[in-house]
């Protein structure tokens, strides 16, 4: 083999050892979970040895220029591969620590929230520095008893908006309608209620052993529609959505009474079938209250006409979403977003807010999301949810609000 063929080859590796290796150093040097310091430093030396052997082998392909080497076509191949590679690895280092922070935030917040994903931001990301970009995405939510006096079920006829033209434009006697629209490129799905006496909690027949698909559940239970409900158990996160999270009532009877975390609360329907919303609450103290379906999830979005402060993208990051929300007049508004294969795109809590406050709700919360976000009409599924591994199914639950 010549002198030129040689150092070609070796000018190949060296440009493959310098991408890679800048890579693993500059990602070491912003986290140490993935890239500990160890191999930080023996990336960064055989960094430096690899721009050496490139600058070398440069000098002897340049003194050797006019001998044979390679083939044309396999030394363009060779040189469009090293290119791809190389412009990935830089299009990377660019997305996670350049001067624009969307992809940063976008990242961190989803991942910290998906529970089981957390590492897709901890191979990159410091503790410090996920610290601090879910310190500048944050919601407050309004701390206020619901107040159900903000609510009158009597029939409104008049219009202020396309939204509530949307809402309340309906056939005669329809008991629902679903509208379709778009959030961030993906399929929504908002299904008004108007008759909120139709909406009870409904449970897995297995409560306590195994969670069932909603779309099972909702042809068992005759509902004619159907969304998921509140937060489940999830130990290592691949559980079969046996056991709900927090407190749990249908039909006005206990089913669940745990412990839950701050950023959760009570999510349900009172003996008047009115939307309530209320933060550490025990199942007996629910009860009193006369609530008759409640679920435990969170973060709520609107209490009583006023919105949480959401601060960037709310700490929640983008995903497939449910949430609920009551009108004034009554109408309970179902709330389905999905997402897209690449867990990219979605809805935030800023969307979920927004939309709940361009449809008139006075009281709106966030449900269970991800692959549990689901909107199920006579049996069969209307949304699109994705699974972890990217299939087109949803998950086993042991809750769903569900209109019968």
């Amino acid at each position: 083999m010549s002198v030129k063929k040689k150092s070609t080859i070796v000018l190949w590796i060296s440009l493959f050892l310098i991408f890679t290796c800048l890579s693993l150093y500059i990602i070491g040097c912003n986290s140490n979970y993935l890239i500990n310091s160890t191999l930080k430093y023996i990336a960064l030396g055989v960094l430096v040895f690899g721009i050496i052997i490139f600058i070398m082998d440069m000098f002897v392909l340049v003194k050797n220029k006019n001998k044979k080497g390679f083939n044309k076509i396999i030394t363009i191949i060779i040189y469009l591969i090293c290119g791809i590679y190389g412009a990935l690895n830089i299009t990377g280092l660019v997305l996670l620590y350049g001067p624009n922070k969307d992809f940063e935030n976008w990242l961190i917040t989803t991942a910290m929230q998906t529970m089981h994903h957390k590492y897709y931001c901890q191979w990159f990301y410091s503790e410090d520095e996920i610290a601090k970009v879910m310190g500048e995405n944050t919601i407050e939510e309004i701390i206020e008893d619901t107040d159900t006096s903000l609510i009158n079920h009597e029939e409104k006829k008049t219009y202020d908006n396309e939204y509530e033209e949307a809402i309340l434009n309906r056939e005669d006697g329809a008991l629902y309608k679903i509208i379709r629209f778009k959030v961030n490129d993906c399929n929504a799905y908002l299904a008004a209620i108007y008759d909120p006496s139709r909406i009870h909690l409904g449970l897995t027949k297995d409560i306590g052993v195994s969670g069932h698909y909603v779309t099972r559940m909702a042809k068992e239970q005759n509902a004619i529609l159907a969304i998921n409900g509140g937060g489940f158990v999830d130990i290592n996160y691949n559980s079969n959505g046996a056991n709900p999270l927090g407190v749990t009532i249908a039909d006005g009877k206990i089913i669940t009474d745990n412990k839950y975390s701050s950023n959760k609360g009570l999510i349900g329907f009172d003996v008047n079938n009115n939307l309530i919303l209320k933060k550490k609450t025990s199942a007996q103290e629910a009860i009193d209250m006369g609530i008759r379906d409640a679920v435990t999830m969170g973060p709520f979005l609107i209490v009583n006409g006023k919105s949480s402060f959401i601060r960037g993208n709310g700490g929640w990051g983008l995903a497939a979403r449910t949430a609920i929300g009551q009108r004034a007049d009554g109408i309970v508004l179902f709330l389905v977003v999905d997402s897209n294969e690449f867990r990219s795109k979605g809805a935030s809590m800023f969307d979920l807010t927004e939309i709940m406050e361009n449809y008139g709700a006075v009281n709106a919360a966030n449900l269970d999301g991800g692959t549990s976000s689901v909107m199920v009409e006579n049996g069969e599924l209307l949304n699109d949810p994705i699974d972890s591994a990217l299939r087109h199914k949803t998950r086993p639950i042991p809750t769903f609000f569900k209109v019968v």
